[in-house]
């Protein structure tokens, strides 16, 4: 799809474009760290097709892959925390995009943990719920809505990853990867889906306006000590193992 052939066309009426540009407790996009981030970087001037892959390559490489405490994380948090994994850069996406003047919506799902494979192992991996809540974006775009799943590993990641874990195979299955070409998966913004987790997918739970409503809904993934262990000690593991994996790329 050509720049010029990307219109956004196939939301019903002004008030169902609405609900999709508000701002919300997760998408706190009037924040003044945001609007300046959307001023400085001139992110309200181009078309939307040009607008949604700016914004896009930003939160996909500019946020480095990485577990942030929790995934209920305002996007204003996000973004100062500089990194984040599938659910809080769907959200810092999503108040970018709301920002700049792109409806958005929310799908959520679970994955299966073997994802997080290679990342997480051991008695970590073990207490790992099997299915893990999952979420992406999803713009309008003239033959209906567009997934940016694929926002969620860096380059620099993936660049390590490759020679972490190198693989003939057309799958890859672990250490945060699901897809079916792991030789080119759909990360680019070319006006349709991405996707870098798809094939993980477990459970569909179908649309949300926000990912307010998708959490008030079906909480989070972890509750108690194992709540405890993640956010004080396994994802400072998690993470230190995703960085020696950016740096193989190096």
């Amino acid at each position: 799809m050509k720049p010029s052939e990307f219109v956004i066309t196939n939301l019903d009426c002004p008030t169902e474009e609405a609900q999709m540009l508000r701002t919300t407790r997760l998408l706190d996009w009037q924040s003044l760290d945001i609007q300046r981030l959307i001023s400085t970087r001139g992110w309200r001037d181009p078309g939307e097709f040009e607008r949604i892959g700016a914004i896009y390559r930003f939160v996909r490489d500019e946020i480095a892959f990485g577990y942030n405490e929790r995934n209920d994380l305002p996007a204003s948090r996000i973004l100062e925390d500089g990194y984040g994994q599938c659910n809080t850069k769907t959200i810092l996406l999503m108040a970018l995009l709301r920002a700049a003047g792109v409806p958005c919506r929310l799908h959520g799902a679970t994955i299966h943990k073997k994802l997080q494979q290679g990342v997480v192992s051991g008695l970590f991996y073990r207490l790992a719920p099997d299915s893990i809540l999952h979420t992406w974006a999803e713009v309008p775009i003239k033959e209906g809505w567009a997934a940016l799943e694929g926002v969620i590993l860096d380059k620099p990641y993936l660049d390590g990853l490759r020679q972490f874990v190198p693989t003939e195979s057309g799958c890859m299955v672990g250490y945060a990867v699901g897809t079916d070409n792991w030789s080119a998966p759909a990360i680019e913004w070319e006006g349709r889906d991405t996707a870098i987790q798809q094939t993980g997918v477990n459970h569909d739970f179908g649309i949300f306006d926000d990912p307010d409503a998708f959490y008030a809904s079906h909480g989070g993934n972890l509750s108690g000590i194992r709540s405890w262990l993640f956010r004080y000690l396994v994802r400072h593991i998690m993470n230190r193992k995703v960085a020696r994996i950016r740096s193989t790329g190096c």
